[in-house]
């Protein structure tokens, strides 16, 4: 029986975790996840989505503040872990952890290494417009996902995905890398290889000013924000109101990329197909958007709410972010 400590926190781990604890021959002693935070306007304290998996498939739970304390790493040891599995945890593991088990840590990471190191490679994947992504399988070492690979697995981006659909696939592949992996790694088969410096960026953590939308873009550049920034911090763009702007998310849109006439910002349609606003090249179609304060509406339906003229010049900002990680 091989003994795997499970260490995760977001809803992108729980496919990893239930597959894990519903394969024979491993065991899971312990899961590791991150403490209740307070969430919501009452502020509650909620269980990450890993501890809830976890209890209800009753397993242990140990949630340290800091996983790298000598308390910590006490209780880790005391499970007696042959692997340690990471996915989605969100604090970096010491070497001394690391260097625990007999069979290391394997760590499920949503891209193809070395491209999009670090915390947010599904929401900028889409954002750069990428064709492709998917699942690395990856020995960790103390680096930024630095550590050598030991298999992945791609998957096409197509133009129906968002970055919920997308995490939710890229999930399911890492689950299945897993269970396919596991035993080939612990019984010598696999040779991890080192990541090329080739081709290496950091998708760096999504910021809520990332969903503005600047109308000086390509539409394609915005179309690729409202799909990869749902459902959080969501695309969101200003519409004059008086002497203020009001904010609106929007949660689809489609793009329009041929030559189009008006002025950047310009309010060129507004009727049940849609809110066609003029972007740097070509034009962005807004499908359904929200008010503060609102629900999520059609076109159609918003409108009937809250008219919009054609012509109207919509809100925009001088300076924005690349739309590129950091290279």
């Amino acid at each position: 029986m091989l003994r795997i400590v499970f260490i995760g926190t977001a809803e992108l781990a729980v496919a990893s975790l239930n597959a894990l604890r519903r394969q024979p021959g491993f065991e899971i002693p312990l899961v590791v996840t991150q403490p209740d935070r307070p969430q919501g306007r009452k502020l509650q304290l909620k269980p990450t989505p890993v501890k809830a998996a976890a209890l209800e498939a009753g397993l242990t739970v140990f949630q340290p503040e800091k996983i790298r304390t000598e308390d910590s790493l006490q209780v880790i040891r005391d499970a007696k872990p042959d692997l340690l599995v990471v996915a989605a945890y969100g604090q970096i593991l010491p070497k001394t952890l690391l260097d625990l088990p007999r069979w290391g840590c394997l760590n499920v990471h949503t891209s193809l290494l070395p491209k999009y190191r670090g915390a947010a490679p599904i929401q900028w994947s889409i954002l750069n417009g990428d064709e492709q992504t998917g699942v690395t399988l990856m020995q960790m070492d103390p680096g930024l996902d630095t550590g050598p690979i030991l298999t992945h697995q791609a998957t096409p981006i197509s133009d129906t995905d968002d970055a919920l659909s997308l995490h939710d696939r890229l999930a399911q592949i890492g689950s299945e890398l897993l269970i396919r992996t596991i035993p080939a790694w612990v019984a010598g088969e696999l040779k991890p290889q080192p990541q090329s410096e080739e081709g290496t960026c950091y998708a760096r953590k999504i910021e809520k000013q990332d969903g503005l939308l600047d109308w000086k873009l390509p539409a394609k550049t915005l179309w690729n924000r409202v799909r990869g920034l749902v459902p959080w911090p969501g695309a969101f763009c200003l519409r004059p109101d008086g002497t203020e702007s009001r904010v609106l998310k929007v949660w689809e849109a489609a793009p329009d990329v041929s030559a189009t006439p008006g002025e950047i910002g310009e309010v060129l349609q507004a009727d049940a197909a849609g809110i066609r606003v003029r972007c740097g090249e070509g034009s962005l179609r807004l499908l359904a958007l929200q008010r503060d304060g609102g629900k999520r509406l059609s076109a159609r339906e918003f409108l009937a709410g809250q008219p919009i003229q054609v012509g109207e010049r919509w809100g925009s900002v001088n300076q924005h972010r690349e739309q590129a990680p950091e290279q």
